[in-house]
């Protein structure tokens, strides 16, 4: 007695569509066809489709299954043993996928270290908006993509910095620009502020600046990647402009 393809498919438990993938693979010959056009299986073919689906199940790889079926027992269990391995291998790599897929849900602490992100939550506390937090968010996450400890370290006396009330207010007046009309007046002010702020920190003769100042004040005007808002451009060509003035 002979089976048409869904009738062997059924019988097996798999897809008819997964017996013609069979056939394609080379795993499954294919019977010849009766006079209605039907190609119809003998028990041998039912039992060798057993033979595939039970190893397909194991996790065997379709590639593997044609040798492993024409293997003798010693082939047979040193590439099971090989399949194994490949196996395990795989599971681990998905194990650290799984983790890191995990960390997805700390949100910042998958892309940066614990020193930057205890600064972006600094800025947030002190009333930066989520919009500016992010453009330095991603200024960090190139920044520490290469630098990492570097990175870590100017966070750090960035996060110091913001102790100072006049910083504190120099990185609100950016943000609160973030809006505003490359034209508006009050750049002139915020401008005004921050050359005031650097100037604290210009040595006199025979002093030395503190050793963090320059890098605050570097730091809270980094550049972040991406467009910046106009008016943060027009305040760097006013800040430019006052310090040419002032060397003058």
């Amino acid at each position: 007695m002979t089976l048409t393809i869904g009738q062997v498919a059924d019988y097996v438990g798999v897809t008819i569509r997964a017996v013609r993938h069979y056939h394609q693979r080379g795993l499954l010959p294919e019977p010849d066809r009766d006079f209605s056009g039907y190609r119809r299986y003998d028990a041998n073919a039912v039992v060798e489709l057993i033979k595939i689906k039970t190893l397909a199940d194991a996790g065997v790889p379709l590639g593997r299954i044609k040798e492993l079926l024409k293997a003798d027992p010693d082939e047979f269990a040193q590439a099971v043993s090989h399949i194994d391995t490949a196996l395990k291998m795989r599971i681990r790599d998905l194990q650290a996928q799984r983790h890191r897929i995990a960390g997805l849900a700390a949100g910042d602490t998958l892309f940066l270290p614990a020193k930057i992100v205890e600064l972006l939550d600094a800025l947030r506390a002190i009333g930066v908006s989520p919009a500016t937090v992010q453009i330095e968010r991603d200024g960090w996450i190139l920044l520490a993509a290469k630098y990492r400890d570097l990175a870590s370290g100017a966070a750090h006396e960035k996060f110091k910095a913001l102790a100072d009330p006049d910083f504190r207010g120099i990185y609100l007046a950016y943000d609160r620009a973030t809006d505003w009309d490359p034209s508006d007046p009050r750049l002139e002010q915020i401008a005004e502020q921050i050359m005031a702020f650097a100037a604290r920190y210009e040595p006199g003769p025979g002093a030395s600046p503190p050793e963090v100042a320059g890098d605050q004040l570097t730091m809270a005007l980094m550049s972040p990647p991406g467009d910046l808002p106009p008016a943060w451009l027009r305040l760097e060509e006013l800040i430019r402009d006052k310090a040419q003035a002032a060397s003058a």
